[in-house]
């Protein structure tokens, strides 16, 4: 006779990997063109001046700037990359 029952199944083990979404660089930050500035699912963040977005919705700086972050139109919130820290 066996001496230990059979082993069951598991439960755990099926969970995704996390995305690491989220701002990468924050504001008064120095960046150069290509630098990723926010990972989002869709649009929590627009585009602004110097600032463009992936396919993915991936904020990426397309100039050298220090990063700003500001609210716009309809309560909407933006990133742009400026010359200098205003």
């Amino acid at each position: 006779m066996a001496t230990s029952k059979t082993g069951g199944s598991t439960s755990n083990g099926r969970e995704s990997q996390s995305k690491r979404l989220g701002c990468k660089k924050f504001a008064g930050e120095v960046v150069i063109p290509g630098n990723i500035l926010f990972r989002q699912r869709g649009t929590k963040i627009h585009p602004g001046n110097g600032v463009k977005m992936g396919k993915d919705d991936t904020l990426f700086a397309v100039k050298s700037g220090f990063v700003k972050y500001y609210k716009g139109l309809k309560g909407r919130q933006f990133v742009s990359v400026i010359d200098q820290l205003a």
